[in-house]
């Protein structure tokens, strides 16, 4: 179990149940929410789909998946909740996009995190 301590501008403090104390930036969280939601084959499909369009409509994302419309529909929440796409209402459909804003940030979290590797020609060495 996790306790959130304080917050600040960059930092969460959290502290584990063991004693441990662990500070983890805001963008770490961030960079990890998006990953996870990013972490399903469909959800990629998803993200790609609507990447190559401006916006479109339920039904075209699920006709591009061989899963149920409720199946669709939980990965369509993961991604909206996380920020990387957007739904608007326009009843009685709802048609989504990429959330362009949530997108560059996603994109250069990514781009410093793999920034992160330093050259090395062997493992653990």
């Amino acid at each position: 179990m996790f306790v959130l301590l304080r917050t600040t501008n960059k930092q969460i403090h959290i502290t584990m149940n063991s004693c441990k104390s662990k500070d983890y930036t805001i963008d770490n969280e961030q960079l990890a929410r998006f990953a996870k939601a990013m972490g399903h084959p469909a959800r990629i499909t998803i993200l790609n789909y609507l990447a190559s369009m401006d916006s479109c409509y339920f039904g075209e994302i699920h006709n591009e998946l061989p899963i149920a419309k409720a199946t669709v529909s939980q990965h369509l929440k993961e991604l909206k909740d996380a920020g990387l796409i957007q739904g608007e209402i326009e009843a009685p459909k709802v048609k989504y996009c990429i959330n362009l804003e949530n997108w560059e940030k996603a994109q250069a979290y990514f781009e410093t995190f793999f920034a992160l590797k330093k050259e090395k020609t062997t493992c653990c060495n």
